[in-house]
């Protein structure tokens, strides 16, 4: 007998967390009727095992605890799963710190490490893809031990 909506929606979140629309969607996918999918997701929702705030909290501290990443990335990444700016908003505060310079410059020492001589412009745009902001950006360039090359202007 196949598994009702509401025992898959279940299934997948014992594995890892979801946000509301991952779920919705790999529900849909199973052929799950859109009524069935609502009713699932309110009834999980309800008892407190989806939650896009949460989901946005885990996500984050999984993202730090791989390196130092930027806001701006995590933000992306967290539209793309989903989650809304007002969802996502409290677990950003919460859990990375207003100046991203340190950051930044913690990624720019591990990028350098791996490229010996390293071009200034490609240590830029690596912290811009990790979503650091420009001042952060500049602030590690300023700081980067790039093999020799001259730091004054970028």
């Amino acid at each position: 007998m196949p598994k009702s909506c509401y025992d898959k929606a279940l299934e997948l979140l014992a594995r890892r967390s979801h946000s509301r629309f991952e779920l919705q969607r790999k529900l849909a996918a199973r052929k799950y009727s859109s009524l069935e999918v609502e009713t699932a997701l309110a009834r999980v929702t309800e008892l407190g095992y989806l939650d896009d705030t949460q989901f946005a909290r885990e996500f984050i501290r999984q993202k730090l605890g791989r390196g130092p990443v930027g806001s701006r990335r995590l933000q992306a990444e967290l539209s793309r799963r989903g989650v809304s700016a007002e969802d996502m908003a409290p677990a950003l505060e919460e859990l990375l710190p207003q100046d991203d310079r340190q950051g930044a410059r913690e990624a720019a020492e591990r990028w350098c490490r791996q490229r010996p001589r390293g071009e200034r412009t490609a240590l830029a745009r690596f912290l811009e893809r990790q979503g650091f902001s420009r001042r952060a950006i500049f602030a590690a360039l300023k700081d980067a031990d790039l093999g020799g090359e001259a730091m004054s202007e970028s």
